[in-house]
């Protein structure tokens, strides 16, 4: 019987040290997953488009690090970005109601909805800076609220 409790917690410290070993690893392996949500769209038409920025040059040139698309379901949207490492990273996103895969605009003006992380109040385009977060270590969820 002693043998049996013996093996049993020592098969419970292995698993523990193992459980131990996958969150280390998930935080240095790049395992870390981004969920973006809108709860607010004007309509379910079109869909939402997102762009994931690694850095103000890739924001800046609109060369994004990952990229998704979400279908839009009583007035709500959200998706999930994957393997993300540690950094800083900003995102803009755009409701694309006639499904022409752009944000349109009318002069300077967009004529749909967009958004950016930490929905800053935009007064001209959006900036890297304004948008920026930082992932460190752990899963992260953001809400991005349209203009």
């Amino acid at each position: 019987m002693t043998r049996i409790i013996i093996t049993l917690v020592f098969s419970l410290l292995a698993l523990l040290s193992f459980a131990q070993e996958q969150n280390i690893s998930k935080q240095n392996n790049s395992e870390i997953t981004l969920q973006v949500k809108i709860n607010r769209t004007s309509s379910n038409e079109g869909k939402v488009y997102y762009a994931l920025y690694d850095s103000q040059k890739g924001f800046n040139e609109k060369q994004p690090f990952q990229v998704a698309q979400s279908e839009i379901t009583g007035n709500k949207t959200q998706v999930s970005f994957e393997n993300i490492p540690n950094g800083t990273y900003a995102i803009i996103c755009y409701h694309d109601t006639n499904d022409n895969q752009q944000l349109d605009f009318e002069g300077y003006m967009p004529i749909e909805d967009f958004g950016v992380s930490n929905n800053p109040l935009l007064m001209g385009p959006p900036t890297y800076e304004a948008a920026k977060f930082k992932v460190d270590g752990k899963d992260l969820a953001l809400e991005i609220k349209f203009q």
